[in-house]
């Protein structure tokens, strides 16, 4: 198909409403993102739309009209929450959506029986609407799943030759798509939001809702009510992972990543390869910048980005809104005090992989290391332990290590008491030692709970036969007592089923091998 590059003028936007009239496939330019428009009441020109595109036909379309009142024959009432929302802001951003009428296909609902709504700002886009003489179903002009499309060129770079036209109207003013509300519900839903914030609604309606895919993507049972919900949405061709973090945790987090591009802020002192996506304190920057940087990180041949995290309000949940799902819900939380928790049983080498974290540039906080501490001569825990495990396991105000390590770790009840006693004052003082990059080594993280202080968990495993031979080398026991202090703890399953990644380590496995696939897919 010869792609017609049309302008905007008046010759060529009766020539694009001619094309549209006819069934045919027109891109043009709206504030929010560039659209690709059929007639939404022709069933044949709405699935052309989706042949295009490549998009999946369960996901609706919006249905763009040129004057407040073609929205009456499109639904089955206009209710008063939506005129409300019509005379307060039409034309802008945002598309309200309503039970439908007969008059829209079930293929521009997506086979929903609401339909989706919106009067664009952008002057060119209503004069096609009013040149083709039907209201245009339009989703953005892109092969579906890539970044949307704020300039006419990503237009051309992704449908020409699957199109009739695209109208050259220059760079989108907002630079995401409009805000989706829902009337069809008892209380007045956002779907996706925009530009138009959940404060602006709500001083016009009252209480509006979140759904919680916006946020958190949707369950797989879930029915998509709303473009841009349901499926991985605005994904460059690199992988995308988002960064929750401070600006100085993630610089030094970023420019510690081999191979890695950065999406940051304006400020940011990044030394990888990076692009910028507005200023941290402007959310409507980031929004206008956002699609475009994420186009470019392919054209400089990004393969893994690491995109700073903006904020969740305002405008700036539009833009995590983007983000999460052009990240696939990938989201490394930086935030938590340790970065890594590494644990697992007793003899499997959890040491041996800290040093290998600590050689990537990882600060590595040692749990038995503050148990020490905790325990030293005339500590306040000292007296706990002794009503416990009896007076002569700290004779003298000097904790005899290895009569209490006889006694507590005899049962697993016994050391669920040890636990009881020396976690808290342990786990406060490794919280106070988290900085950056940390990794928390501790046998007892799982007992004592601390996984929710750590962005992800790996737990070292080993045969048992194998941690038993290195136990009696390790601390000069018998056989007999290292099997003691084994069976004291949890079994492999309790390990595998309570952590993001395992490492074998019986000897013969490649450790850096799995440790390096594990920090690639989880860093």
């Amino acid at each position: 198909m010869n792609t017609k590059i049309l302008t905007t003028s008046k010759e060529d936007i009766a020539l694009a409403g001619a094309l549209v009239a006819r069934g045919g496939l027109v891109a043009f330019p709206t504030e929010t993102v560039y659209g690709l428009g059929a007639n939404a009441l022709d069933e044949a020109a709405v699935k052309s739309i989706y042949t295009a595109k490549g998009r999946p036909s369960d996901n609706p379309l919006i249905v763009h009209i040129a004057e407040k009142e073609d929205i009456v024959p499109l639904v089955q009432a206009v209710t008063p929450p939506a005129q409300a929302l019509i005379d307060a802001f039409f034309p802008a951003p945002l598309t309200v959506i309503l039970k439908k009428s007969d008059r829209v296909p079930a293929v521009t609902s997506g086979g929903l029986d609401t339909v989706a709504v919106r009067m664009p700002q952008n002057e060119t886009a209503r004069a096609l609407i009013r040149a083709s003489g039907c209201p245009i179903a339009a989703p953005s002009a892109n092969t579906s799943g890539l970044p949307s499309p704020t300039r006419a060129q990503h237009v051309i770079d992704d449908m020409s030759g699957k199109i009739d036209a695209i109208i050259d109207g220059g760079d989108c003013a907002v630079g995401v798509e409009s805000t989706v509300i829902t009337l069809a519900t008892d209380v007045p839903t956002i779907l996706r939001p925009g530009a138009v914030t959940k404060e602006m609604l709500e001083a016009v309606i009252g209480p509006v809702k979140v759904a919680p895919a916006v946020l958190e993507g949707m369950k797989n049972d879930e029915v998509a009510a709303s473009p841009g919900m349901k499926y991985k949405h605005y994904a460059p061709k690199a992988r995308v992972v988002l960064v929750d973090a401070d600006q100085a945790l993630y610089e030094q987090f970023v420019n510690s990543r081999d191979g890695a591009f950065a999406l940051c802020f304006e400020g940011d002192q990044v030394t990888v390869p990076h692009l910028c996506y507005g200023r941290e304190s402007d959310d409507l920057s980031q929004a206008r910048e956002l699609f475009d940087a994420l186009r470019r990180l392919d054209e400089m041949g990004a393969e893994k980005v690491y995109a700073r995290m903006p904020r969740k309000d305002g405008v700036g949940m539009a833009v995590y809104n983007r983000l999460i799902r052009a990240a696939a819900f990938t989201v490394i939380d930086l935030r938590k005090p340790f970065t890594l928790g590494v644990t697992g049983q007793t003899g499997a080498g959890k040491g041996y992989v800290c040093a290998l974290l600590a050689e990537k540039g990882f600060t590595v906080v040692d749990a038995d290391a503050y148990s020490h501490q905790v325990t030293a001569e005339g500590s306040p825990v000292l007296p706990a332990l002794q009503a416990a495990f009896g007076e002569d396991v700290a004779e003298n105000g000097v904790l005899d290590r290895k009569r209490l390590a006889e006694r507590a770790f005899a049962s697993r009840e016994s050391t669920d008491c040890l636990n009881r006693i020396l976690h808290p004052a342990i786990i406060a003082l490794c919280r106070d030692a988290a900085k950056g990059l940390t990794v928390l080594d501790a046998p007892q993280l799982l007992e004592a709970k601390m996984e929710t202080d750590c962005y992800k968990v790996i737990s070292v495993l080993a045969p048992e036969a194998v941690r038993l031979q290195r136990i009696m080398a390790r601390d000069s026991l018998t056989e007999q007592q290292a099997l003691t202090r084994i069976r004291a703890q949890h079994s492999e399953k309790y390990y595998t089923d309570k952590s993001d990644c395992v490492i074998i380590n019986d000897g013969t496995a490649d450790v850096p091998s799995q440790l390096a696939r594990i920090l690639d897919a989880i860093l």
